[in-house]
């Protein structure tokens, strides 16, 4: 995904760059760094995709995201524990089925 899309995901979503990285548990450089490149992640682009989506058909986002338990995560360097993809993916994943069970 281009990042000029990501932002607009994360506009949809009522984020900001700051807010989304917090949410995910990374510094917001983390997430800026992509602009250089002009693409994100395809794990960023799923999470923005997902956020834009559910809100723009009036579903919370936040509240199962909260509920997610952030474990570690190796990091480089002397970077705080943070988002887990694969770990928590699973549970992204289970909130999807969960929400398209209530429609």
């Amino acid at each position: 995904m281009m990042y000029s899309e990501f932002r607009r995901q994360l506009g949809k979503a009522g984020l900001t760059v700051k807010s989304f990285a917090e949410i995910i548990k990374q510094t917001p450089n983390s997430i800026t760094n992509h602009a250089k490149s002009g693409e994100v992640p395809s794990h960023l682009a799923i999470i923005a995709t997902l956020m834009g989506e559910m809100a723009e058909n009036g579903q919370d986002f936040r509240a199962p995201l909260s509920r997610i338990q952030f474990g570690s995560s190796k990091r480089l360097g002397n970077m705080s524990s943070g988002f887990s993809f694969n770990k928590e993916l699973k549970g992204v994943e289970k909130i999807v089925r969960a929400n398209g069970k209530n429609e």
